[in-house]
């Protein structure tokens, strides 16, 4: 059984630690209240194909009682896999992630979220890529929708579980296709950042899109892998209407923060209101899935004007 010990006042650490002998995989694992899942997330951790990389695990519990520390001790204590428990007491998800970089060791640093399963193949996939493409900074994968029971047919149709995809080696330049759900980055693209995603938005949602937003204008590359897929549990409660209109209207008010009023982008949601007031009612008597998809964008769209005149519907995600 491996060994357990302290890495700081508010963690452990566990497993054997060895000094690297070939490239190193720091994956980071922010957690929130869902241990079942985070236990899920470990087991397609402790079942990575190893290519020419050793690789630990680093899980921050964003949750100030801890609600994790004991899944992952046990976990600690049935696999040979180092991984170091942290806690961040203040619940941001920003301040998570920046907690989890600090804490990791390796040359690279791969992130995935708690309700996430990994492929096995996940992290050689990544490396492989990054491999091939010596001067990228990151390589992101396709997050799949793993339905738990039956979900609504029209939730199926719609693709609003769907993210777009991209054939591996795409060069990913547009920071609304770019997540932390599945990444691999180089740590030299952090290193020297004090606070690499943004405390601000760390309530809201958007700060994983607003980093790479900022690495693109800093002029870092990053490419598409295809084969590095993780898998994301969608839940019985996020299969409904509700819970997607809910998070457009946060998603929407957070674009009202980043874009000028007199812009291009607000011309285009104006125009998409509009449209959308008109084709709704008749989409909702012949095609409820395309109602549905529509519906959910035109709430993205009427968020953001919204929130240029101070009405804010949603402010930060409770759900």
């Amino acid at each position: 059984m491996p060994r357990l010990r302290h890495a700081s006042h508010d963690g452990f650490s566990g497993g054997e630690v060895s000094a690297p002998v070939t490239p190193h995989i720091s994956v980071c694992v922010p957690t929130y209240k869902r241990p079942g899942m985070l236990a899920q997330c470990l087991d397609g951790l402790e079942r990575q194909e190893r290519r020419g990389f050793t690789y630990s695990i680093v899980v921050v519990d964003n949750d100030v009682r801890q609600s994790a520390r004991s899944v992952v001790e046990d976990w600690a204590g049935r696999s040979t896999i180092e991984v170091l428990y942290a806690c961040e007491p203040e619940q941001n998800i920003s301040r998570a992630r920046n907690r989890a970089v600090a804490n990791a060791s390796g040359e690279y640093i791969a992130f995935i979220d708690d309700d996430e399963v990994p492929d096995p193949a996940w992290l050689a996939n990544l490396h492989a890529t990054c491999s091939t493409f010596l001067l990228v900074d990151g390589v992101l994968g396709p997050v799949l929708p793993q339905f738990l029971g039956t979900p609504p047919a029209w939730l199926v149709k719609s693709g609003l579980c769907l993210r777009t995809s991209f054939p591996t080696g795409t060069p990913a330049t547009d920071p609304k296709h770019m997540r932390t759900g599945n990444v691999l980055l180089s740590k030299a693209l952090i290193e020297g950042l004090q606070t690499p995603f943004d405390p601000r938005l760390g309530r809201t949602g958007g700060e994983d899109s607003d980093f790479f937003e900022r690495m693109v204008k800093a002029g870092r590359s990053f490419v598409w892998c295809d084969e590095a897929r993780v898998y994301e549990d969608v839940p019985v409660e996020r299969q409904t209407l509700k819970y997607h209109v809910k998070r457009a209207f946060v998603r929407g008010a957070v674009q009202s923060d980043k874009q000028a009023f007199l812009s291009y982008g607000t011309f285009k949601s104006a125009a998409a209101v509009v449209f959308y007031c008109a084709v709704l009612p008749v989409l909702l008597a012949t095609r409820y899935h395309l109602f549905a998809k529509y519906l959910v964008s035109c709430c993205d769209h009427l968020a953001k004007l919204l929130g240029y005149i101070g009405i804010r519907p949603g402010r930060e995600r409770t759900f």
